[in-house]
């Protein structure tokens, strides 16, 4: 059976040790070197990157997060194994693991690590999707004859040379679909080598539970389980019409992948589908003057994504989740997509003004979806509203000045509420 140590990077027939150097850390499988569509997931990206850079963290369990009223953005395997869960609350999660060390997140950082990850990737094939900064799809098809490896060969590498120049870990999944791909780099976590076959696939998912699709959150699989559907047996005993029937365009989807098949491409310039920011409070508030300077700080983010991208939205979305946790979520069609701050916030603050009284709250987000070319946004003037188009100019002007001087340059007087 074709095998290749992750250690030496040495192919070799068959055996559980690497005959070159020794090493057990062996990957073995009768398709490891004809399969070339691949996941890779950075292992507890952040808290690695945290306990790199600071020893006295190595043997802790650490969480990322914003503190004891923020959630968890991710933890490390230690503090997992206590229960400790992404987006989880933090009281809870210190509830679970109260030893764990609380880094906040150091956004910047982690983006400057991802490009470099990215740089690695993209050397073995332009075919680069990335999902997060942390995880990406690879399509390495066509590619063994530039390389003089197969992919198998190649992603191995790619992990030894994060490790080696980044003091990080990686896992990968490797298939012929990238469904199959993402569900094969969970399983061996962390430092992963996975692989499932054509030949397997069936056998591989009939018993395993629905659960494994991404993207089936607590309502979907409250719904899969209403209609007795839990493992992917259950699903492929459902004709096709009738899971189009009861779900929808999901039904579709959840047809071909009970089967193992996913079409979709790995595209390095998949659309972006939305913009957002949001912000965890320390404390929760019902203040409207610290709420409305937030909003405008969150809607400038949005719009410098936006307008960085090249992108405008028709759709404003307004998120903010109470002190018990539960969620309150409002959006509005704009007559014509933008990406202007004033055009974001203005919407943003018409929508909070909706919910009224229900502070306090804990959570804020902004948002802007149905994403389409900037080309054309904002030209048309507002006749309810005939400064709109002064407004725009003004802002176009501080978009130039802090282009040229820094982000600091000019600020609001809303914004350092």
């Amino acid at each position: 059976m074709p095998a290749l140590c992750r250690d030496c990077l040495s192919p070799f027939d068959h055996g559980r040790r690497c005959p070159s150097c020794g090493s057990l850390r062996v990957t073995a499988h009768p398709e490891l070197f004809d399969l070339s569509i691949a996941h890779m997931d950075c292992d507890a990206f952040y808290a690695s990157v945290e306990k790199r850079d600071n020893p006295a963290l190595r043997d802790r369990p650490v969480i990322i997060g914003g503190g004891r009223r923020g959630v968890v953005s991710t933890a490390c395997y230690v503090a997992r194994i206590r229960g400790v869960r992404s987006a989880m609350p933090m009281f809870q999660a210190l509830k679970l693991c109260p030893e764990a060390a609380v880094v906040r997140p150091r956004m910047e950082l982690y983006a400057e690590i991802s490009r470099s990850i990215r740089a690695m990737m993209e050397a073995l094939t332009p075919d680069v999707e990335p999902l997060s900064l942390d995880e990406a799809f690879m399509d390495l098809s066509g590619t063994e004859k530039l390389h003089g490896a197969p992919p198998a060969v190649m992603l191995a590498r790619l992990v030894k040379q994060m490790k080696d120049e980044l003091g990080l870990t990686g896992s990968i999944g490797l298939s012929h679909n990238k469904f199959l791909a993402k569900v094969a780099s969970d399983l061996e976590k962390p430092r992963g080598f996975s692989v499932i076959g054509k030949a397997e696939t069936a056998s591989f998912l009939h018993d395993r539970p629905v659960r494994l699709i991404w993207g089936i959150g607590p309502v979907a699989q409250a719904a899969l389980d209403r209609a007795g559907i839990h493992t992917f047996a259950d699903l492929l005993r459902w004709e096709r019409q009738d899971l189009t029937a009861r779900f929808g365009s999901m039904g579709e989807r959840l047809w071909h992948l009970a089967r193992g098949e996913d079409r979709r491409r790995v595209s390095a310039h998949a659309p972006i589908k939305s913009i957002s920011n949001e912000t965890t409070f320390f404390e929760d508030t019902g203040d409207r003057d610290l709420l409305d300077g937030h909003l405008w700080r969150l809607s400038e983010k949005v719009s410098d994504r936006a307008k960085a991208k090249a992108r405008a939205g028709r759709v404003v979305t307004l998120k903010l989740k109470r002190a018990n946790f539960t969620l309150i979520s409002r959006r509005l069609a704009l007559r014509d997509a933008t990406q202007m701050a004033d055009t974001i916030y203005r919407t943003a603050r018409g929508l909070f003004d909706q919910v009224g009284e229900q502070g306090p709250y804990r959570l804020l987000g902004v948002g802007l979806s149905e994403l389409v070319p900037a080309d054309g946004a904002d030209l048309s003037g507002d006749l309810l509203d005939p400064q709109a188009a002064q407004r725009r100019s003004a802002e176009r002007a501080t978009d130039a000045i802090r282009k040229r001087f820094g982000a600091e340059a000019i600020l609001k007087g809303r914004a350092i509420r």
